[in-house]
């Protein structure tokens, strides 16, 4: 049977998580559904939670008076979906909208920093995951750029 625990514990972004931080996890975490098309979030809202992507695929997309939506990026199962919850004022940058139908655990982002914050061990571990996942997002934008300015 599949607990919300084992559930985290098999999320890449969380894989060999030690065991006391995915049972302080479980206290912020939900399971969540997202039907093809549904809007996750818009640029300029609170970002209150974060995702981790179990399912399915979301665009990541900005918006153009003239052009309307353009993604981005498409992200998928292991991805996580939401960073600029790390960071003041805490609003989205982007919309986020579900391609196909997609699951995922949402995270509540009060919660997580209240964690991290009454234990720094925790705290450091998110934090260098996080950064570890960050410098691989930018690592993807760079060969992005490279390629779209290498024509």
């Amino acid at each position: 049977m599949e607990t919300l625990e084992s559930i985290l514990a098999e999320h890449s972004f969380l894989k060999g998580l030690e065991h006391r931080y995915l049972k302080l996890l479980t206290q912020c975490a939900s399971l969540v559904n997202f039907s093809p098309g549904q809007v996750i979030f818009t640029e300029g809202e609170k970002a209150r939670q974060f995702f981790l992507v179990r399912h399915g695929k979301v665009a990541l997309e900005i918006h153009r008076a003239r052009r309307g939506p353009i993604t981005i990026k498409t992200i998928g199962k292991g991805d996580v979906l939401g960073w600029t919850w790390l960071v003041q004022p805490h609003h989205w940058h982007v919309d986020a909208r579900a391609v196909e139908l997609s699951r995922a655990v949402s995270l509540d982002v009060p919660c997580v920093l209240h964690l991290c914050e009454t234990d720094h061990d925790f705290g450091y571990e998110i934090m260098k995951r996080f950064s570890h996942a960050l410098v691989q997002k930018l690592k993807s934008l760079n060969l992005q750029l490279v390629d779209f300015y290498d024509d």
